[in-house]
């Protein structure tokens, strides 16, 4: 595909376009995903996720510059809460990171959560191979920052950062939810802030309650994004992660459950967009739910029904 040609070499407005027809579920999407599939696997994902007002963004725009000054080349997704009125992004991390638009080593694309539970939608996934696919050496996900819906994050990055901060009140009551489980590593952001060290104790003494102990150790650092205080740091730390990931055989068995979750998940939707083809032709559904409403049978029964006459 011709497409997936420009896009591989670099061409800006190809993977816009590939990107583009993957978010609408084109019928063209497959083949080019098809066909991008063996150029995978080269990118180191990162997953940047905490409560809204921790940073995120900056914090972002920073990592993708030191980045780039060690001369890796960055795909940046920065998933926004989509608008239940228009459906689009109610935000656009391009135009909070419009000084890196510029830079032809770094790509960022907008997305919204297009209603997704998990915090990340098909298209972000989709994205994240596009990305990987045309060279990109690390790709960052800035995920929404809504609490416990941010876990989806794990399922699909290799190193997940958490960012807190001092002040929000809500700091363990955050980590209660869920993100202490997911973090590789902790930022305290906005550390220039009174009680940035209360909030390392507390994570220090809640990593210490994880009953399942392994050989790394959750860092947490101290970083003011704002003023690049903590970057070089934390960026550092994150190389660190990736190379214990890469000796230990985490990352090829990490890669492996998410390969075996996405295979599984394609499966379900064929089977899913199967059953529901043919249980609507001749109005066969309808009549069934009339029999329910009825209660003339019950809706176990006729799904028992629908998958021993469809699944034969």
């Amino acid at each position: 595909m011709e497409l997936v040609q420009r896009a591989r070499q670099g061409d800006r407005r190809a993977i816009a376009r590939l990107i583009s027809l993957a978010e609408n579920e084109a019928p063209e999407a497959t083949a080019a995903l098809q066909e991008l599939y063996q150029y995978t696997g080269g990118a180191h994902i990162i997953g940047i996720t905490g409560p809204p007002g921790s940073g995120k963004s900056t914090l972002t725009d920073k990592l993708v510059k030191e980045l780039r000054k060690r001369g890796k080349t960055v795909g940046v997704i920065a998933v926004d809460p989509t608008s239940p009125f228009t459906g689009g992004a109610i935000l656009g991390d391009r135009v909070r990171m419009a000084d890196l638009a510029l830079d032809e080593g770094v790509y960022i694309r907008s997305m919204g959560t297009r209603g997704s539970l998990g915090g990340l939608s098909k298209a972000t996934h989709y994205t994240i191979k596009i990305l990987d696919a045309c060279g990109f050496d690390y790709i960052l996900i800035e995920t929404v920052g809504v609490g416990q819906s941010e876990v989806d994050i794990v399922k699909t990055a290799d190193t997940v950062l958490v960012i807190t901060v001092p002040g929000l009140g809500d700091d363990i009551q955050a980590i209660k939810a869920g993100i202490l489980e997911i973090g590789d590593i902790f930022a305290v952001n906005k550390a220039d802030r009174d009680g940035a060290n209360r909030v390392v104790v507390e994570l220090e003494m809640m990593l210490d309650l994880d009953p399942e102990k392994s050989n790394w150790r959750p860092p947490i650092l101290l970083t003011v994004a704002a003023q690049s205080k903590g970057i070089t740091e934390l960026l550092d730390t994150i190389m660190n992660h990736k190379e214990f990931l890469e000796k230990s055989g985490l990352l090829e068995k990490r890669r492996r459950e998410r390969l075996e979750n996405e295979v599984l998940d394609l499966v379900v939707q064929k089977i899913s967009n199967y059953i529901t083809e043919k249980v609507g032709q001749e109005g066969r559904l309808n009549k069934e739910l009339d029999r329910i409403m009825r209660r003339e049978v019950d809706p176990y029964t006729v799904v028992n029904k629908i998958f021993q006459e469809t699944l034969k």
